[in-house]
């Protein structure tokens, strides 16, 4: 199913359709999970023909961000952990997942990982707690 997160978005450098700058993804809840594809272009780069560490990262917390508003919610990262698996060369598409791991509270921890379309190897893996404002159909504590 796919659904538009949040029209206050629409900027958004990851998911926003209307930043020229922004990568522009997709975001698609399927089942339990939160799902979007992305083929970094040279513009994304760091060195070597190698996508910029920081795009990676922001592709999967805003892959966890978008499970939340697709849940509708409304929150921000409070913290988040990444492990970057190996490099990510330009040109590669990568499916980002974000599954909802558990609720504390006011906290909801998602986990998220970037694998190669190709050959469905791991490129980074995240682990993120949001502190939420707005519930909307969250699972309970």
């Amino acid at each position: 199913m796919t659904l538009r997160a949040r029209s206050d978005a629409d900027h958004c450098f990851v998911c926003g359709p209307h930043n020229p700058h922004g990568l522009q993804i997709t975001f698609r809840l399927e089942s339990e999970a939160c799902i979007g594809r992305f083929t970094p272009g040279e513009h994304h780069m760091g060195f070597d023909r190698v996508t910029h560490g920081g795009i990676v990262f922001s592709v999967l917390d805003d892959a966890m961000a978008n499970w939340l508003f697709l849940q509708g919610a409304r929150g921000v990262t409070a913290k988040c952990e990444i492990r970057y698996r190996q490099p990510l060369p330009v040109g590669t598409e990568v499916q980002a997942v974000c599954r909802f791991k558990q609720r504390r509270g006011r906290l909801v921890v998602l986990e998220a990982t970037l694998a190669r379309v190709d050959d469905d190897s791991v490129v980074a893996q995240a682990e993120a707690s949001f502190m939420v404002e707005d519930f909307g159909n969250l699972p309970a504590s």
